[in-house]
């Protein structure tokens, strides 16, 4: 039996070349693909993939996002992070959220489908570059972030989204119908549980955590 394969990319090219590489694989069928990580939860549920390949940096959801709130979902479910980033916050981020496996998009064919096969079967997959960050302690949390977005409430990491994507403290007290002053309270608490000083840093942050994208 094939396994059934569903590809994440929000670039049209790259997801049809992949698409297309992958038409060549025996043992591997792509059963739908998705354009960010709002489409690709909608179609895991509808097609039922048994290996996701998902991309980080996109719009309306990230591969983060995505991967969390699938993994809660669906635990069964595999998936390979398939990058261009291999910065330590990508990393870090996707696999904490539950990823089995993560490729740069410099992969091989025979890497891509070695991956797909492996966390199939049930195994990690990580790509050289990733294994040797690893290997090397990179994945360690730094002194000003043992604990990160993990420590904001609910309503606080809606918040700092809101301000990671440029709205006002007046847009964020209408669009959670809140109080300017309740709003201005959670961006107290926001900046120092993550160590923040300006909404330039929270900007940087969101981005590094791969939470927001720069168009």
């Amino acid at each position: 039996m094939k396994i059934k394969v569903l590809v994440t990319d929000d670039h049209q090219l790259f997801r049809e070349g992949l698409v297309n590489l992958l038409f060549s694989a025996p043992d591997i069928e792509v059963v739908a693909e998705a354009v960010d990580g709002k489409d690709a939860i909608k179609k895991v549920s509808h097609f039922k993939p048994d290996v996701l390949l998902i991309d980080i940096a996109m719009p309306n959801m990230n591969g983060i996002e995505a991967t969390r709130e699938l993994k809660e979902k669906m635990p069964e479910i595999k998936i390979i992070a398939l990058s261009m980033h291999s910065e330590k916050q990508y990393v870090k981020g996707i696999l904490e959220a539950g990823a089995d496996g993560y490729l740069l998009k410099n992969c091989t064919y025979q890497q891509l489908t070695d991956a797909i096969k492996s966390v199939h079967a049930g195994k990690k997959y990580l790509s050289t570059d990733i294994t040797t960050m690893i290997i090397n302690g990179y994945l360690e949390p730094s002194k000003n972030d043992s604990e990160g977005i993990s420590t904001l409430s609910k309503r606080e990491k809606e918040i700092f989204i809101l301000y990671a994507e440029g709205k006002s403290t007046r847009e964020i007290s209408e669009k959670l119908f809140i109080s300017v002053k309740t709003v201005g309270t959670h961006k107290q608490h926001i900046f120092e549980k993550l160590n923040l000083k300006s909404n330039s840093d929270l900007i940087k942050y969101a981005i590094k955590k791969g939470l927001i994208q720069l168009d």
